[in-house]
């Protein structure tokens, strides 16, 4: 269904037809939704992109580190929505765009960086190669004179229980990950989305401000296995995975070694505590409560199951 727009200029979506904890592709849907006109970026043409295509928006193939294709997608375009996925090129694709989206007069950029970042500085990182360049791209955004909005969420709840552990989850009954006896608030990337809605709604006020959104409830990994148990209606344990063998493992489904390293590095800062932290500003700019666990679990049930057919 395409929804018809009663805003002038187009907002840009960078990473649009993302799947799993895909912010952009929540985010095109809600603008559309309330009438804004939008421009997706997509890096190829697929199935996804043509699914925003009959959802009404506008679609711009693109890479974030070419000048070329970041003119052909910004120009025109009031204002920006900023994300990208773990990698190396993080820095230099954020600084392209930024110079780009100055040198046509953007009107606001959201750019989406991480939690982590607001307990580091230029004496204080973290192991992650990821996490500095989050850092250092906040700090070339804030010498860049653009109108600036920063959004830091949390470990989000799509990508660590259904990336990461639903298969664990589905076929041996347990939450098995590396996080020690830490507590954790991890949120959802459809309220990260949401509220990103509502400052590209109405930037101004929001320009120069920086949001941390946490979920629902900071808790143990016990307790969250509780919940699984709960909600699925058999005994899901914790298992808490020693570090190197987590990651060996990742290595053997290929991952890469920038996004295995950042993963090894979020799970060490967990069991240090640094992500037991809870803050209501996900609250203040949606007026609604963050999906807690217990809801997130039920919404995907299915995944975390086996079917009939598997079990047998």
């Amino acid at each position: 269904m395409v929804t018809k727009s009663t805003h002038r200029r187009p907002i840009l979506v960078t990473g649009a037809a993302g799947d799993i904890g895909a912010i952009g592709r929540h985010l095109t849907a809600m603008l559309l939704a309330t009438g804004h006109e939008v421009r997706a970026l997509v890096r190829r043409e697929d199935e996804r992109a043509e699914a925003l295509r009959v959802l009404g928006a506008e679609v711009v193939r693109g890479d974030l580190t070419d000048l070329t294709s970041m003119h052909r997608a910004i120009e025109g375009c009031a204002r920006i929505y900023f994300g990208m996925s773990v990698s190396a090129a993080y820095l230099e694709a954020t600084v392209n765009v930024a110079a780009v989206a100055r040198h046509h007069g953007v009107e606001a950029f959201v750019n989406m960086s991480q939690m982590t970042v607001s307990q580091m500085s230029v004496t204080e990182t973290t192991n992650s190669p990821q996490h500095k360049l989050h850092w250092l791209a906040e700090q070339a955004l804030a010498w860049s004179g653009l109108p600036v909005v920063t959004v830091r969420p949390t470990v989000f709840l799509e990508s660590f229980f259904l990336r990461l552990a639903a298969a664990g989850v589905r076929d041996n009954d347990e939450l098995a990950l590396p996080l020690g006896d830490s507590r954790t608030s991890p949120v959802s990337s459809v309220d990260v989305a949401r509220a990103v809605s509502v400052i590209l709604d109405d930037p101004a006020s929001h320009i120069g401000h920086i949001y941390n959104l946490t979920g629902f409830e900071s808790a143990d990994l016990n307790y969250y296995a509780r919940v699984f148990s709960d909600v699925l209606g058999r005994p899901i344990r914790y298992r808490d995975v020693p570090l190197s063998v987590w990651t060996d493992a990742l290595r053997g489904f290929g991952v890469p070694t920038h996004l295995v390293n950042h993963l090894a590095a979020m799970a060490e800062l967990h069991m240090l505590g640094r992500y037991d932290r809870m803050t209501d500003d996900l609250l203040k700019l949606t007026g609604t409560t963050p999906t807690s666990m217990y809801d997130f679990v039920k919404l995907h049930a299915a995944t975390f199951t086996r079917s009939e057919a598997t079990a047998a």
